[in-house]
């Protein structure tokens, strides 16, 4: 989307058309005068770039939550960003994009949508990716909502390992079209229980949720649900919170996913204050493609032969009727995927690879290192960067650490009441040896 600048002469004609003299009159027209501070500001002197960098650093060490060394995940995680990811995703054309209603001037917000699609669907192994959603929770509540038009059935399975905001989002969502959400439960390794599986399932399901990693930390792995659900019409959505594993493990497409969604915010995007997130969603199935929510960027050639980008499907009630539409998603959060192809790009399929082969041996690292002190872990099943470890109190160590200036990971009781000794960790590459070492040793003396 281009914006032009008002020069002084389009500004008087502007103020002409409307019939006032000046941009003063206008606002003395439009605010009252008991609403309008009529004396200067008081303002500091002016200060020099210097200066002004100097007080910001001044007021940074003044932030308390400052020098804190964090093993913390639970669906944001804080991994390296490469410099490059910020100076080109601040370029103003970036900056600034929208909807790409006019291919003609949207060529670059286009293509940069069209190379996210394309490695989204290369990490997930799926045919089809959308231009984004809102977040991973989002992403997981819009599969629901697609599985429920393709079967038509109205009973589905979650995993209770799925994450709970995640679940708690999906049943925002349902709730007023008369679907049913059932969880299905976790066994001693952290995975879905097959005996709960099978107790539940029958051909009134028209989907199985699972995520893996799960948000316990634990792969899945869920061949075995496809297998089970054979040829009937329920299908098996994948879900993933901590996108950096599709560098290190198997695909949704390998454990048979219909559908495959998550969160993409390990992509070049920081943990900040729990947002924005990026919400990716695909399926290799071409019928499902004209129900996926959002939006779908294709390539094509113009008149000359030249490649050219155009949305080639969009489901969105700003795009066609709404009662056609597949989703009120008013975003296709262009900035955030712009990053996130940036990063990729960047780091390719083998420094993603190292990346996400750094976060799970400094996990591992970390679980054997918390055994070995009388730490033991909550589930048996194999870890990617996260993973429960069982306390005395969970909540009252995770504070002792935190005067400590370690943010030691959630308590599974803000979730789950009863898992009042469960404490989720996640070691991503960001943190070293010692930090880890330290986080094992103020673990043990807070535990005592």
């Amino acid at each position: 989307m281009r914006y032009f600048p008002q020069n002084s002469e389009d500004i008087r004609q502007m103020l002409e058309t409307i019939g006032v003299s000046s941009v003063e009159e206008l606002f003395h027209r439009a605010i009252p005068d008991s609403n309008r501070c009529c004396e200067p500001l008081k303002l500091a002197p002016a200060l020099s770039e210097p200066e002004i960098a100097r007080y910001f650093q001044e007021r940074e060490r003044e932030n308390l939550c400052s020098g804190y060394t964090l093993f913390l995940g639970g669906g944001c995680y804080n991994h390296y960003v490469p410099e490059a990811v910020n100076a080109l995703s601040s370029k103003a054309e970036f900056v600034t994009p929208y909807t790409p209603y006019q291919p003609e001037i949207s060529q670059g917000t286009l293509q940069a949508i069209f190379e996210y699609q394309t490695m989204v669907s290369s990490l997930t192994g799926m045919e089809y990716s959308n231009a984004s959603l809102y977040d991973g929770a989002t992403a997981a509540a819009e599969g629901i909502l697609m599985a429920w038009r393709m079967t038509k059935k109205t009973r589905f399975l979650v995993a209770r390992s799925v994450h709970p905001e995640y679940l708690a989002t999906i049943r925002t969502y349902v709730r007023n079209f008369g679907l049913v959400v059932e969880l299905i439960d976790t066994d001693e390794f952290g995975m879905v229980c097959p005996l709960s599986f099978e107790k539940l399932y029958d051909e009134s399901v028209g989907a199985v949720m699972v995520q893996s990693p799960n948000f316990f930390g634990v792969i899945e792995e869920y061949g075995w649900i496809k297998e089970k659900i054979g040829e009937s019409k329920c299908l098996l959505i994948s879900v993933t919170a901590e996108a950096l594993s599709l560098g290190y493990l198997k695909s949704p497409a390998a454990w048979g996913a219909d559908i495959a969604v998550g969160e993409a915010q390990s992509f070049g995007l920081y943990p900040s204050f729990g947002g924005p997130g990026l919400g990716f969603f695909t399926t290799s199935n071409k019928k499902f493609l004209w129900e996926m929510p959002g939006r779908v960027v294709g390539e094509t050639v113009d008149t000359e032969g030249k490649t050219g980008y155009v949305l080639t499907l969009s489901t969105r009630e700003q795009h066609i009727r709404r009662e056609r539409a597949t989703s009120n998603i008013c975003s296709n959060q262009a900035w955030c995927l712009t990053r996130a192809s940036i990063f990729l790009s960047l780091m390719g399929p083998e420094g993603l690879r190292e990346a996400a082969l750094q976060n799970h041996s400094k996990a591992v690292y970390a679980q054997k290192e918390m055994e070995k002190r009388g730490i033991p872990s909550r589930y048996k099943g194999p870890i990617f960067n996260e993973f429960v470890v069982l306390l005395k109190d969970a909540r009252k160590v995770q504070e002792r650490l935190l005067e400590k200036k370690i943010v030691a990971g959630i308590p599974l009781c803000w979730f789950f009441p009863e898992e009042t000794q469960s404490l989720l960790i996640t070691v991503t590459e960001t943190n070293t040896k010692e930090e880890i070492d330290r986080l094992v040793k103020e673990l043990e003396a807070a535990n005592g």
